[in-house]
C-alpha cells in the first residue's frame, strides 16, 4: 500500500462572533434552555453574515456542561431549529469550562487540514435550568421493576419505594474526587500563592470598568445579540469599585485563616451562549469577509489536583494553564512580551493572579496589566461554562482587529477537573 501524500495545513481565520448577553442565573433566562440560547446566538451569526444557504458552513460544533437528557444531540438540534441550513452536520463536545475553546480548536483542525472550508463553534450553559437526576435508590428500584418477569415481581420491587427516594439528585458545584467546590479549591490556591484580598478586588473592579467602557464605545455592537430583554451582560456593574467590593464578606475558604474570596471577586452562576465563525482564507476571500485574526497555536494541560502539590499551589484545581502556556510559547518561539493582548478567563480573581505568578515562576515575563483583559472578562460578563471560550475568542479577535495593525493575543482558560486550554491569535 502506498503511503498517503503529505498534507500541508492552511491558516485558520477568525471571521466573526455572536453571543447573547450573559445573565445571572434564575434571572431573565430562567426558563431558557441551552438549545434556545445557543440557537439565538447561532441565528445572530448566520443572519448577520448571510450564511443561510445549503453547504454555506461546513459544520457546527458546540457543547454544554450542564446538560439535560434532551440535550444529548445539542449541536445538531440547534442547527435544526436555526437559520443555518439543516443539511449542516453538527456534533457535541465537552471539556468543562474549556468547552467553548475546545470547540474552536476542533473546528480549526478540520479547516487547517482542508477537511472543510468553514465551521461555527460555540457553547451554551444555563445554571438556572440545571438538570435534576432521579434519586439513585429510586433509579435502582425502577430498573429492578423493569427487569421483573411478572406483574407480581414488578409490584414487589415498587413496594420498596420510600418517601426519601423521591428527593431528586441536584447537581453540585463540587469535584467528584474531592467533594470540594471550585471556590474552596481556589481558596487553597489563593492561600498558597499569597494572593491578597486587595489585589483580587482591584482585578474585579477593573474587569467591570473595562467591560463598561467597551460597551460605551460600541465594541460589542457586532458581537452581542439582544435576547429576552437584555442588550448587555446583566452581571456588569459599571460603578463597581475597590471600596465597594471591600465591604463584601468572604464566601470561600472560611475554614482557613484570613479568607479573601467574596461573591464580588468570584464569577457568579450565569446563563448564556456564544458562537464564533472560523474559515480558511480562501473561503473568506470568496465571500468578501476580512479575517479579524488567525488562530495559530493551541495547547492543553492537566494537573493532579487530587494527589499532586495542591497545598504548595503548583497543582491547584485551576492551575493547568500555568503549564500549558509556557509549553505553547516554547513551541511557538514566543515570550509573554511578544503579546499585545492577554485574555485570562476570570473564574476567580485569585485564580488569575495565581496564574500570573506561576507564569513568572516558570520564567515568563510579567504580564503588563494594561494588556490584560482590556475589555473586561468573566468577573464582569459572567461565566456560562461552555460559552466562555467562544466569547473570549471572538472578543480577542475583535480587539486585535480594532487596533488596526499587526498584533498577537494570548488566551488562557482554566477548567474543572484540573484542566486548562490555551491558544494564540495573530493578526498580520
Amino acid at each position: 500500500m502506498s503511503p498517503l501524500p503529505a498534507q500541508s495545513t492552511r491558516r485558520v481565520a477568525v471571521l466573526a462572533g455572536a453571543r447573547v448577553p450573559f445573565a445571572r442565573s434564575d434571572g431573565p433566562y430562567a426558563t431558557a434552555s441551552n438549545q434556545e440560547m445557543l440557537t439565538a446566538a447561532l441565528d445572530g451569526l448566520v443572519e448577520r453574515h448571510g450564511l443561510q444557504g445549503p453547504g454555506e458552513v461546513g459544520e457546527f460544533v458546540a457543547g454544554a456542561v450542564l446538560k439535560h437528557s434532551r440535550d444529548f444531540n445539542l449541536a445538531r438540534e440547534t442547527v435544526l431549529g436555526s437559520a443555518l441550513h439543516h443539511s449542516t452536520p453538527a456534533y457535541d463536545i465537552q471539556q468543562a469550562c474549556g468547552t467553548g475553546l475546545q470547540a474552536v480548536i476542533a473546528a480549526a483542525n478540520k479547516i487547517a487540514l482542508g477537511q472543510t472550508g468553514s465551521a461555527i463553534a460555540g457553547g451554551a450553559d444555563t445554571a438556572s435550568d440545571a438538570p435534576l437526576g432521579v434519586n439513585d435508590r429510586l433509579r435502582r428500584i425502577l430498573l429492578e421493576a423493569r427487569r421483573a418477569k411478572s406483574l407480581g415481581g414488578r409490584a414487589k420491587a415498587l413496594a420498596k419505594v420510600r418517601p426519601g427516594h423521591l428527593v431528586p439528585d441536584i447537581p453540585r458545584n463540587a469535584e467528584p474526587r474531592t467533594g470540594l467546590s471550585m471556590g474552596e479549591h481556589t481558596a487553597v490556591t489563593a492561600r498558597a500563592w499569597g494572593v491578597t484580598r486587595e489585589a483580587q478586588d482591584e482585578l474585579a473592579a477593573t474587569s467591570h470598568r473595562r467591560l463598561a467602557a467597551a460597551y460605551e464605545r460600541g465594541f460589542f455592537q457586532d458581537l452581542v445579540i439582544p435576547f429576552r430583554g437584555l442588550s448587555r451582560d446583566q452581571n456588569l456593574r459599571p460603578g463597581s469599585t475597590v471600596e465597594k467590593l471591600a465591604a463584601l464578606k468572604p464566601v470561600f475558604g472560611l475554614s482557613g485563616p484570613d479568607p479573601t474570596m467574596t461573591a464580588g471577586n468570584s464569577t457568579p452562576l450565569t446563563d448564556g451562549a456564544a458562537t464564533v465563525l472560523l474559515a480558511s482564507e480562501e473561503w473568506a476571500e470568496a465571500r468578501g469577509l476580512e479575517p479579524l485574526a488567525h488562530l495559530t497555536a493551541y495547547e492543553t494541560a492537566a494537573v493532579d489536583f487530587v494527589g499532586g502539590d495542591v497545598a504548595g499551589g503548583e497543582d491547584g484545581l485551576l492551575m493547568a494553564p500555568a503549564y500549558a502556556v509556557p509549553r505553547m510559547l516554547e513551541r511557538a518561539g514566543l515570550g509573554i512580551e511578544d503579546f499585545d493582548l492577554v485574555e485570562i478567563h476570570e473564574a476567580f480573581a485569585s485564580q488569575v493572579l495565581a496564574t500570573l505568578a506561576a507564569w513568572e515562576k516558570r520564567g515568563l515575563a510579567p504580564v503588563d496589566r494594561a494588556r490584560l483583559n482590556v475589555a473586561g472578562s468573566s468577573l464582569a460578563t459572567g461565566h456560562p461554562f461552555a460559552a466562555t471560550g467562544a466569547r473570549i475568542v471572538a472578543t480577542l479577535a475583535g480587539l486585535l482587529a480594532e487596533r488596526g495593525g499587526p498584533g498577537r493575543g494570548l488566551i488562557s482558560v482554566c477548567a474543572a477537573g484540573g484542566q486548562g486550554v490555551t491558544a494564540i491569535l495573530e493578526r498580520t
